[in-house]
C-alpha cells in the first residue's frame, strides 16, 4: 500500500500564523508553506514535522512507511515531574503516530531509497529503543534489497527516560550501517536543526556524504557545556552549518528548495550504474 505521507499532525498545524524562532516575524501560514517554511525576512529555516519533510522530498504519493506500529514502552518505569508513560501518550495523541522516527521507502528523483526521518517535536526527536529499532530495521531492508539509504536528523540526542537501553542504539544503528557500507551501499546523511547528542554522535556523522540545511545547529554538547569544560571562548557561529563546512566536518550546505534535487544527484554519483535507476536492484549491465 503507498500513501503521500504518514498519519497525523499537530494541533498546531491548524493556526493560521506562525513566529519565526529566529527574527520573530509573524508569517502567514499558507506563505510559509509555499516557501517550504522558511522565513520570507530572515531566510532561517524554521522545523518541519516528519509529515512535512516526506512531502517536500520524495516523490509524490511514492512513500511506503515501514514499522509504524512500533510503541516505546518504560522499561525504567521512569518519572521525572511526570511519568514517561503520560509523555509518551501525549507526544502520540499530538502527532497521531507511535514513535518519533518515521521509516520506510520512497523515490527521490525516480531512485528507490530506504528512508528515516526524525521529528523533534516527538519528545524532541530523542532516540530511544524503537527510534533505533526501526531505523536498523530500514537499513537491513536497505542491505537485502540493495537500496541507498537517506536519513533526516533532528534529534536532542538519546533520550534519557530509557538510560543505557537509549545509548546502545547509536551502537546498533552504526553496526546496521556499517554492514551496509560493506554492502557497497551508500548511507547520506541530512543534518536539520538540531541534530545533536548522541545521534550526532552517531548515525549523523556517519554518512558516506553529510548535508546539511542552512543555519542548522550540530553538535554533540551544548555551546555553553562546551565552553565551560574547555574553559575557552568559543567563535561566532559555532556548532553552526556553515561552521562545519568551513572546517570540514560537512560536505554541503543546501537550501531546502535545492535538497531534493542535491540529494538526488549525490545518489546519482554514490551509486553510479550499480544499482538501477528505477528499481533499486542491480542493473543487468553489471
Amino acid at each position: 500500500m503507498e500513501q503521500q505521507s504518514t498519519k497525523g499532525g499537530q494541533d498546531e498545524s491548524d493556526a493560521i500564523w506562525l513566529k519565526c524562532p529566529s527574527c520573530q516575524e509573524i508569517l502567514f501560514r499558507k506563505e510559509a508553506e509555499r516557501r517550504l517554511y522558511v522565513c520570507p525576512k530572515c531566510e532561517s529555516h524554521l522545523r518541519l514535522t516528519a509529515e512535512h519533510r516526506l512531502l517536500i522530498v520524495v516523490d509524490r504519493g511514492t512513500f511506503v512507511e515501514h514499522d509504524g506500529h512500533l510503541r516505546s514502552a518504560d522499561p525504567l518505569d521512569f518519572v521525572d515531574r511526570k511519568p514517561y508513560r503520560q509523555r509518551l501518550d501525549s507526544a502520540i495523541a499530538n502527532s497521531g503516530r507511535e514513535e518519533g522516527v518515521v521509516c520506510g521507502t520512497a523515490r527521490i528523483d525516480s531512485r528507490t531509497v530506504a528512508i528515516g526521518c526524525f521529528d523533534f517535536s516527538f519528545l524532541g526527536g530523542s532516540m530511544g529503543t524503537v527510534a533505533g529499532e526501526k531505523l536498523t530495521r530500514i537499513v537491513e531492508h536497505a542491505r537485502s534489497n540493495r537500496l541507498p539509504v537517506i536519513f533526516f536528523s533532528a534529534s536532542g540526542g538519546a533520550r534519557m527516560q530509557e538510560g543505557v537501553l537509549s545509548l546502545m542504539q547509536m551502537a546498533k544503528v552504526n553496526m546496521a550501517l556499517g554492514e551496509l557500507r560493506a554492502s557497497g551501499l551508500p548511507y547520506v546523511s541530512v543534518l536539520t536543526d538540531p541534530t545533536t547528542g548522541g545521534v550526532a554522535a552517531s548515525l549523523g556523522m556517519l554518512g558516506d556524504v553529510n548535508i546539511a540545511e542552512p543555519g542548522a545547529m550540530v553538535g554533540f554538547a551544548g555551546r555553553r557545556v562546551i565552553q565551560q569544560t574547555i574553559g575557552e571562548e568559543l567563535p561566532a557561529g559555532f556548532q553552526k552549518a556553515e561552521f562545519l563546512l568551513d572546517h570540514g566536518m560537512i560536505d554541503l550546505v543546501v537550501e531546502r528548495k535545492d535538497l531534493k534535487g542535491a540529494v538526488g544527484k549525490v545518489l546519482d554519483l554514490l551509486c553510479g550504474r550499480s544499482l538501477d535507476y528505477r528499481r533499486g536492484v542491480p542493473s543487468k549491465s553489471e
